[in-house]
């Protein structure tokens, strides 16, 4: 269940679950730093296979959402490791207001991370907001739903006749994009161009994505094209 990237990075498939009606694979991140403790991002279902081989990369310390969209699992995974620090930008801290969070993340990471955390906070749309992170040591950037790269063969198999919306979205891996409507949101661009600017700084060799297929080389530039239609 757990892919090594790195040494010191992981990524994890969880199940296929529904939003909206249509089916969307899930994957979660797991960094070691360089004092021995666990980051988790984005957590997917936790299973008792799962646990067991968390259990053995090390003590599991922070907790992360990096969207309001991407919290099902964190109350299972604290009730796992009560001992583990939650986080989220501030849509997701609101939104799971049962559970106790950390300062929301903006665009520092906070000093528990470092050196090894850096992130960018895209804002500016009245929809959602979201961190994207830099691991590092790996020079691997970690995005949720603002890079989508669905495959054919996914779509086809899941989507079936409705696969024909990915395509209008951008959530292709010829496209690999956020959804249409949620670009559409971004009123405010500014703030979005800056934290696009600031991953693109990161010069990234490696992209990993929370739904679709991995993008495997030129991370820099697969970050480029994906954040095209920020434009300035």
């Amino acid at each position: 269940m757990l892919e090594q990237v790195h040494e010191a990075l992981w990524v994890a498939e969880g199940d296929i679950v529904s939003f909206f009606g249509l089916s969307y694979p899930t994957r979660s991140v797991i960094a070691r730093f360089e004092n021995g403790d666990l980051w988790l991002w984005s957590p997917v279902k936790l299973t008792a296979d799962l646990r067991a081989q968390v259990d053995r990369l090390g003590p599991v310390r922070h907790l992360v959402s990096p969207n309001k969209l991407h919290h099902l699992y964190l109350q299972e995974w604290k009730a796992a490791y009560p001992e583990a620090l939650l986080w989220g930008p501030q849509s997701t801290i609101r939104k799971r207001s049962d559970l106790s969070f950390r300062e929301a993340l903006k665009d520092m990471p906070p000093p528990e991370w470092l050196p090894d955390i850096d992130q960018a906070w895209f804002r500016g749309s009245f929809a959602m907001d979201e961190i994207v992170f830099l691991h590092r040591p790996s020079a691997t950037a970690i995005v949720a739903d603002l890079i989508q790269t669905f495959s054919d063969d996914f779509l086809r198999k899941h989507w079936g006749f409705w696969r024909f919306l990915a395509r209008l979205d951008g959530l292709t891996q010829g496209q690999a994009c956020a959804p249409l409507e949620w670009r559409s949101s971004f009123t405010n661009r500014a703030p979005a161009r800056r934290a696009r600017d600031k991953v693109l700084s990161w010069n990234c060799q490696h992209v990993v994505v929370a739904h679709g297929e991995l993008p495997h080389a030129n991370g820099n530039a697969f970050l480029a094209k994906s954040f095209r239609w920020l434009g300035g």
